[in-house]
């Protein structure tokens, strides 16, 4: 089974993939948990330029791309064959993501994006996509770390990208939920096991 979590940042998704994890393994389930962009050494390096080299200028083609090259690795290189050998895999982002920063909020052609998303995935989409909802004002206030070159568009584009996952969350496939991410750790957990056991009971 493959899980994807998203939102913006400051939502809490590096906890809750942890205590996902976790959980599922609890379960009986063999789990890899990868970052999109990054968990390979393309990703990485892509990852590098699109959040952190401001010294290197992009247009918002060229940064939708190298998201989609990153993508297009993971999924040949780490996600196909993990789930072909039955891990389970849960992922902080996937193509929802490149779909709204890009598009919904970037001013890229949304259906476009998600024509080329399914070049780069070559099909391989999220039985499961949990957005963790969060009003952006409050996401800026968690983040304790320097911003991002993302991170520094500021809160209207992030009102953009919050609209976006709503939006476009029906269009990933597989079975979706939004979870309101302003609530204690634990709360948001429970709410994500109980999504993750109606998709486990759904699938044959």
């Amino acid at each position: 089974m493959f899980i994807t979590l998203d939102g913006i940042d400051g939502g809490g998704k590096s906890t809750q993939i942890e205590l996902l994890a976790n959980w599922l393994a609890s379960q009986g389930h063999s789990v890899q948990t990868h970052r999109d962009p990054g968990s390979t050494k393309l990703g990485t390096a892509v990852r590098e330029i699109l959040l952190h080299r401001e010294d290197i200028p992009l247009a918002n083609t060229t940064e939708m791309l190298l998201y989609m090259a990153a993508r297009a690795q993971l999924v040949a290189e780490n996600i196909r064959p993990a789930l072909e050998s039955g891990v389970t895999i849960v992922c902080d982002r996937f193509l929802l993501a490149n779909v709204v920063y890009q598009g919904s909020a970037g001013g890229l052609d949304v259906q476009e994006l998600w024509q080329v998303g399914k070049i780069a995935t070559a099909g391989c989409m999220p039985d499961v996509t949990i957005v963790l909802d969060i009003d952006p004002q409050i996401a800026a206030s968690r983040i304790q770390r320097g911003q991002d070159r993302l991170e520094k568009r500021g809160i209207e584009y992030f009102k953009k990208v919050r609209e976006g996952f709503l939006a476009q969350l029906p269009r990933c496939g597989g079975l979706t939920a939004v979870i309101d991410a302003d609530q204690d750790v634990q709360s948001i957990h429970q709410q994500i096991v109980a999504v993750m056991e109606k998709a486990l009971k759904a699938k044959p």
